[in-house]
């Protein structure tokens, strides 16, 4: 189905994404504390929103990659 290593991180890393933002863990962070002067629960999902970018710039532009036409 998904051909390559490649594809398969980014199909976990979906996978965890959608873990990450459901409900059960979610609620891991709403407290009432804060971060630096933010509320804990936005702090916690800009944060999380920005690893999964940062993990997903990651796997597209690592090097000696080959590239793949379709």
């Amino acid at each position: 189905m998904f051909k390559g290593l490649g594809a398969q991180r980014r199909v976990a890393l979906f996978v965890g994404g959608w873990l990450l933002f459901n409900f059960p863990l979610l609620g891991l962070w709403d407290r009432e504390t804060t971060l630096l002067g933010v509320p804990l629960f936005p702090a916690a999902l800009f944060l999380l929103w920005g690893g999964l970018i940062a993990v997903l710039a990651w796997l597209m532009e690592r090097p000696g990659q080959p590239l793949q036409d379709d």
